[in-house]
């Protein structure tokens, strides 16, 4: 594969996708639970969006809250905005007003975008923040609007087209709130050209995306993975789209695997793990899969061997985040091995280093990763203490762990804040992890660390069994040390109903810890 040439200087992503698909202007783009808009449908979209925040006075560089269900106005609005140079703050659908509200003050939003379901929330959010968002674009409402709201329809229909903003490749083009797997979120800002790298390398360069695909991604777009299976990759291949409202359920997921037909479907380990434990999993001849791929955490062997061997279907493992925008270290179609998350994303390059800086260059030993690419974040908005420990010249902190094997394959190895030391050795959570699920009774676990009588460090395991399942504690030790060094196995088990996570699927493994302190 020959490497991608930079963006110009002068860059508009939204600009960039029009002019890439202006060829295809009958074909579908995006399939929603309401509807479908073709491409040229969705530029003359776009171009009118555009025009319609111009007409409310918002200038370039200022913030619009994007707080919608993924839709077609969802990726109207997300687009609309960067072709006017005004930078949408796409976030969680989950949250609570308490969260919008902080949002709301750390973004300063001029205005918001908005579905029609979320506007009570959004409404009490806004009384909280005390800050001055002028306008409300409302997606589908089911009621009457006050003043200063906008029913988006008309707002699209009503409004002249607009010119694309003569916008940088560099310059801040959205943002993205990290998911809060480790506390506070933070407002991560990407560029215009982040976009069309992530596209270039990942989308083209690894899953070699077609215009004939349909695509399904279960990550919603709100999530920097989701962003790029279900808008940045298919619309840069003239592929078509599917989105999906409601929560990705198994059933939800079932149903547009098998009425829509998608060749390449996205999801996350706890998601595929859920599918495969439910009775109406659809067989292999209902569905159209070529291409399946998994991101947010590292997928379980047993979990990705499963689904292979149901569907046929390999799935492409990988790791990437909010602040690098998509993946940079995954496995890649025809040569997937289990268990690890492949090797570099060509265009990224990645180190491992030991606990004082050191580049580790030997072979399974535990090192923090760090990645050099083009589709790095700027900064954390107004975080200047958390941005220089993140972003470090060319490199940025993954805050994760990592082994790589002779062979050069990678194998996470779990968060900084989530690794522990047992008997003075390293243990990996997500080795335990990925070995308890291997159990026929246990559907989830997460694993943390918990000090015994002596104040010394020992493994507990917070598990969740399959429906109608039960087990001993004593039978979940002897499994575990079966299969890993003595030392690894859990001193400690809890049974729980479900698991703290993040909007994406991420295990909230400090919400545990926290639990345990207060116990």
């Amino acid at each position: 594969m020959r490497p991608a040439s930079p963006p110009p200087t002068e860059f508009n992503f939204a600009q960039h996708l029009i002019a890439s698909n202006a060829t295809r202007p009958e074909k579908t783009a995006l399939i929603d639970d309401a509807g479908s808009l073709s491409y040229g449908q969705l530029t003359e979209q776009i171009r009118r969006f555009a025009g319609g925040l111009k007409a409310l006075g918002l200038k370039r560089e200022e913030r619009v809250l994007l707080l919608m269900h993924d839709s077609n106005d969802w990726v109207v609005a997300f687009l609309g905005s960067l072709y006017a140079g005004v930078v949408p703050v796409a976030v969680n659908t989950l949250l609570t007003p308490d969260d919008y509200a902080f949002m709301l003050r750390n973004s300063r939003a001029q205005a918001a975008l908005v579905s029609a379901a979320l506007l009570p929330t959004l409404q009490a959010a806004m009384d909280l923040a005390k800050t001055e968002v002028r306008h409300l674009v409302v997606s589908r409402p089911t009621g009457a609007l006050r003043q200063g709201q906008f029913n988006m329809a008309d707002f699209v229909a009503q409004n002249p087209a607009t010119l694309p903003a003569s916008t940088l490749a560099d310059e801040p083009a959205f943002w993205l709130y990290s998911s809060g797997s480790t506390g506070q979120p933070k407002g991560t800002v990407h560029s215009q050209g982040n976009l069309y790298w992530t596209a270039e390398l990942y989308g083209k360069g690894v899953l070699a995306l077609r215009e004939s695909d349909v695509v399904f991604s279960a990550a919603k777009l709100f999530f920097a993975y989701g962003l790029g299976n279900a808008l940045t990759f298919p619309l840069s291949a003239g592929a078509s789209v599917v989105l999906m409202a409601e929560r990705p359920t198994p059933q939800a997921t079932f149903k547009r695997l098998v009425e829509h037909q998608p060749t390449v479907f996205y999801g996350a380990p706890t998601g595929y793990g859920g599918m495969l434990a439910q009775p109406d999993l659809p067989a292999k001849n209902a569905v159209a899969l070529r291409l399946c791929s998994s991101a947010g955490e590292a997928l379980p062997r047993d979990i990705a061997e499963r689904w292979s061997s149901h569907f046929g279907c390999d799935i492409i493992d990988g790791i990437g985040s909010t602040e690098m925008l998509h993946v940079f270290l995954s496995n890649r179609p025809g040569d997937v091995r289990y268990g690890t998350t492949g090797k570099p994303v060509p265009g990224y390059e990645v180190q491992l280093r030991s606990e004082d800086g050191s580049v580790l260059s030997g072979h399974d030993e535990i090192g923090d990763l760090f990645i050099q690419g083009p589709s790095s974040a700027l900064m954390y908005w107004n975080n200047r203490e958390k941005s220089r420990d993140t972003f470090q010249g060319v490199w940025t902190k993954s805050g994760d762990k990592y082994t790589r094997d002779a062979d050069g394959y990678y194998t996470y190895a779990g968060r900084n804040d989530d690794m522990l030391k047992v008997s003075g050795i390293y243990v990996s959570p997500f080795e335990v992890e990925s070995t308890l699920v291997q159990h026929t009774a246990i559907l989830e676990a997460a694993v943390i660390g918990k000090q015994d009588t002596d104040g010394l460090t020992k493994t507990k395991a917070f598990i969740v069994l399959k429906q109608g399942q039960s087990l001993s504690e004593a039978e979940v030790k002897a499994f575990v040390k079966e299969r890993l060094a003595p030392y690894k196995y859990p001193r400690f088990i809890e049974f729980v109903a479900e698991l703290p996570k993040t909007a994406t699927g991420k295990i909230q493994r400090f919400r545990l810890r926290d639990l345990e302190k207060a116990s």
